[in-house]
């Protein structure tokens, strides 16, 4: 595994906690590799938000209760304009992927053991969903300003919470969006994936209170 997927893998499972140094000479002896690879994979965690700039270095960041409520404020604004525009402007070819992902996506939710790796693919399936609506709304800004609001960690958290039937609920909901967008309905695809984005909002701050939010992204013994 390179470096960059080394430290974001490690984020998202809490490996390396909020706040915590990123030291490029101690990551680059834990992956016996030279430090120009290990500050380069710091670069690029750091434009997507996941490491903050320290007094001495870069840390994990941690984020607040407001952190994650603007996040997924600004994430629902961006996204469901993207679904809107996707209804006007997707083609067959829009339809036949977005149509293969909610099956890839229906097969982990039922196949899914409540392991990292189970939802490491859930995630990825959705965001292939996701990824195709943006890119269905044929909008080359958009895709740019939303993987700034994608936060991963906070994305792989909330599906490790989902019960069984939320994770259903996120299915049906997907399913909705697909229609609305196959059958040319911006304003009914852009509620409905204002409203998803939300659920998973709520989902994340209903488990937190202020003695858990720097243990976001930290597995449960």
């Amino acid at each position: 595994m390179d470096a960059y997927n080394y430290i974001k893998e490690a984020i998202i499972l809490g490996k390396f906690e909020p706040g915590m140094r990123l030291g490029e000479e101690t990551l680059a002896k834990e992956l016996n590799l030279s430090r120009t690879p290990i500050r380069e994979a710091i670069k690029q965690l750091e434009a997507e938000g996941l490491v903050v700039p320290l007094k001495r270095g870069v840390g994990v960041r941690h984020f607040t209760k407001e952190d994650i409520r603007e996040i997924y404020d600004l994430r629902s604004l961006l996204e469901s304009y993207a679904a809107g525009q996707a209804a006007i402007n997707r083609t067959e070819a829009d339809l036949i992927e977005l149509e293969t992902a909610n099956q890839l996506y229906e097969k982990e939710i039922f196949d899914t053991h409540r392991d990292p790796n189970s939802i490491r693919n859930i995630v990825r399936v959705n965001s292939r969903f996701h990824d195709t609506v943006v890119s269905a709304a044929k909008n080359k800004h958009l895709y740019f300003h939303i993987s700034k609001v994608v936060v991963v960690p906070m994305v792989f958290r909330s599906f490790y919470w989902y019960t069984d039937f939320q994770l259903q609920q996120s299915l049906e909901v997907h399913k909705i969006i697909f229609e609305a967008i196959k059958n040319k309905e911006p304003e009914r695809a852009r509620i409905a994936m204002h409203e998803h984005i939300f659920q998973g909002r709520d989902n994340v701050l209903k488990h937190l209170d202020d003695s858990t939010i720097s243990h976001l992204f930290k597995e449960e013994a």
